[in-house]
C-alpha cells in the first residue's frame, strides 16, 4: 500500500519522538543492540547519545526489517543507517560489496565515508565513496582490493555496474539517503535501476525529508512492509524573517558581502560550488574580514576546526556550500548570506533555517547580479514573500541597517 506524509497513520507504525516516553528517550546506543566496539568508537568521538531518529530505527534494521525514516537533515540519520549495517553485513569479496547506499551529491558520499570511518574501522568493515568528477580508475582499484559498504552516487554506480568491476549479487543491505532530494535532481529512474539489479531477500533502509510523490512510489515498488518512523521539527518559520534583496554588481559583490558580515557577531555565507567558497573566503579576507570555507574537498580536521571556531565566536564568518552545511546546526547566527542565490525555494528555505533559531529574529540577505534578478523574483513568488530588490554599493550606508533592523523591532 503506498504510503504518502497525508496518509500516515499509528497503524502504519509510525512513531514520533514527541510521543516517546521520556525514558526511550535517554537510552543508549548499547540499549539500540549496537555492539561494544561501535558502542567504544562513538564514545570515541563524544558520541553517547542517539538522536531521536537513531532511536527509533536502530533497532528494527538491527532485526532485519525494511526501515523508512522521515527526518529532515541534520537529524543523525547516516549514523541510524550506517550503524546497523556495519554492525550487520559480511565481510566482502574483491568487487562483491555487502552492503551499498545511494547518496545525491558527491559532497554527501563523502560526508557518510566520514561519518562512518570510525565505527567501520570498529567492526573491521571497509568503506569507500564512489562518484563522478573523480579518476575512476582509483575507485576501481580499491573495488578490486575489496570494500564492504561503497557509498556512491546512482550514475557512477551504473557506470562500474555496466564495466563489470562491481557485482550487486552479495549485496544484502541497501541505502537510499534523501530520497527526496534524488527525486528533484532526477534522479529515481537511475536509482530504479540500481535497485531492480539488487537480488532479492536484501533488506532495504530509505531515508527523506518527506514521504510523498515520488518517493511514496520507491517505498511501494522496492520496500515490504517497511518498519515506518518520522521524527518532526520545527519549521522554519519564513514569515518570522527580515528578508533583504541587494542588487550588486560583480566588481563590488565581494566588497558589499564584507561590509555586511562587518555588522555581525556570526554570518553564515552561501556559495554554490567549493571553489567559490574558497575564493570568496580568500577574498573576504583581504577585506579585513575574518572568514574560513567549509565544504566536502577539505580535510575532517580542517572542517571540524572551522566549525568549532565558529561555534565559539572566534571566527565571525563560515562560508559554506549547501551540502557541507547540512547538519550544522548553531544557535545565534545574525545574518545568512546568500552570496548566490540558490536554485530553489526548497534551498532558500534551508539556507535560511541557520538563522532565526532558538526563538530569535534573524536576517537573511540574499545578493544577485543583473543577469539573476529573474531567478530572484521567481523565488520571492514561491515563497510569497513580497520584498523589492534595492540596489546597493559597498559604501552605501543603507547595509547597516540590513543587520540591526530586527535589534531595532525587538526594542520598539
Amino acid at each position: 500500500m503506498p504510503i504518502s506524509d497525508t496518509h500516515i497513520s499509528d497503524s502504519q507504525r509510525v512513531l514520533n519522538i514527541d510521543r516517546l516516553p521520556a525514558a526511550s528517550r535517554r537510552r543508549s546506543f548499547a540499549d539500540l543492540g549496537l555492539c561494544d566496539e561501535i558502542v567504544t568508537a562513538l564514545k570515541a568521538r563524544g558520541i553517547t547519545a542517539p538522536f531521536p531518529i537513531q532511536t527509533l530505527t536502530v533497532p528494527d534494521a538491527l532485526s532485519g526489517r525494511d526501515v523508512c525514516g522521515k527526518a529532515k537533515t541534520g537529524s543523525g540519520k547516516t549514523l541510524a543507517f550506517g550503524l546497523p549495517i556495519l554492525q550487520q553485513m559480511d565481510t566482502a569479496k574483491p568487487g562483491s560489496p555487502t552492503g551499498l547506499v545511494l547518496a545525491p551529491t558527491r559532497e554527501l558520499a563523502n560526508q557518510i565515508c566520514d561519518e562512518l570511518a570510525a565505527p567501520a574501522a570498529a567492526v573491521k568493515k571497509r568503506v569507500l565513496a564512489t562518484y563522478g568528477g573523480a579518476p575512476i580508475d582509483k575507485q576501481i582499484n580499491k573495488l578490486a582490493a575489496g570494500v564492504d559498504l561503497v557509498v556512491a552516487t546512482p550514475g557512477r554506480m551504473i557506470d562500474l555496474i555496466e564495466r563489470e568491476v562491481v557485482k550487486l549479487s552479495a549485496v544484502r543491505h541497501v541505502v537510499v539517503d534523501e530520497a527526496d532530494r534524488m527525486a528533484d535532481m532526477g534522479f529515481l529512474p537511475q536509482v530504479e535501476w540500481i535497485l531492480r539489479n539488487v537480488e532479492s531477500g536484501h533488506q532495504t533502509l530509505l531515508f527523506s525529508a518527506t514521504l510523498d510523490g515520488a518517493v511514496d512510489s520507491l517505498i511501494s515498488r522496492y520496500q515490504t512492509e517497511p518498519a515506518m518512523h518520522s521524527v518532526t521539527s520545527p519549521e522554519v518559520a519564513v514569515a518570522e524573517m527580515v528578508h533583504h534583496f541587494v542588487a550588486v554588481h560583480k566588481m563590488d559583490k565581494v566588497k558589499v558581502a564584507a561590509a555586511i558580515a562587518a555588522q555581525a557577531r556570526r554570518t553564515m555565507i552561501f556559495t554554490r560550488t567549493k571553489a567559490a567558497a574558497d575564493r570568496l573566503a580568500r577574498d573576504l579576507l583581504r577585506e579585513g574580514v575574518k572568514a574560513a570555507p567549509i565544504h566536502g574537498d577539505l580535510r575532517q580536521s580542517a572542517r571540524e576546526k572551522s566549525l568549532r571556531q565558529f561555534i565559539s565566536g572566534r571566527l565571525p564568518v563560515l562560508v559554506a556550500t549547501d551540502v557541507a552545511a547540512r547538519g550544522i546546526h548553531v544557535d545565534d547566527v545574525d545574518v545568512v548570506l546568500q552570496y548566490d542565490p540558490p536554485s530553489d525555494h526548497k534551498t532558500y528555505v534551508h539556507r535560511a533555517g541557520r538563522t532565526a533559531r532558538a526563538g530569535e529574529s534573524g536576517v537573511v540577505v540574499t545578493l544577485s547580479l543583473w543577469d539573476e534578478e529573474l531567478v530572484v523574483k521567481k523565488l520571492q513568488r514561491r515563497l510569497e514573500l513580497d520584498e523589492p530588490i534595492i540596489e546597493m554599493f559597498s559604501n552605501d550606508r543603507r547595509l547597516n541597517d540590513l543587520v540591526d533592523r530586527p535589534r531595532e523591532r525587538d526594542s520598539a
